[in-house]
């Protein structure tokens, strides 16, 4: 079960990346329009790319805000969860040995045996 908490920061994820697609939407069908328009009234002057830059580099700062730089969730929350978690795993099947037994390879529990048996014997007497 989720807490409250947890609902509430989830519905807000929701609603930007609604608010978001909205945005992408309306910059998708007005700068076709312009473009549209740009084509009919003067197509030797391509004017339209002016607003369609300025509006895009609104458009990147709003993807930014609510997706994230892309390669870059090294610096998020949730990036450090998942390396936790990660490291979290790794601890625990080093403890409990190697996951794959590699033939000819003892597992954790078979050197143990092995260094207990070398305390008693010099190792000249083994073959």
């Amino acid at each position: 079960m989720y807490t409250q908490d947890e609902i509430q920061k989830a519905k807000k994820r929701v609603k930007a990346k609604k608010e978001f697609y909205q945005h992408l939407m309306a910059f998708a069908i007005v700068n076709m329009f312009l473009f549209a328009l740009n084509l009919v009234t003067s197509p030797s002057y391509f004017w339209f790319i002016f607003p369609f830059l300025g509006w895009g580099v609104g458009l990147a700062f709003h993807y930014v805000d609510v997706f994230g730089i892309p390669g870059f969730d090294i610096l998020s929350k949730e990036w450090e969860d998942r390396q936790l978690d990660s490291e979290l795993k790794k601890m625990k099947e080093t403890e409990k040995g190697p996951v794959l037994q590699i033939p000819g390879k003892p597992g954790k529990k078979e050197e143990l045996e092995l260094k207990e048996l070398r305390k008693n014997y010099d190792d000249s007497e083994f073959v």
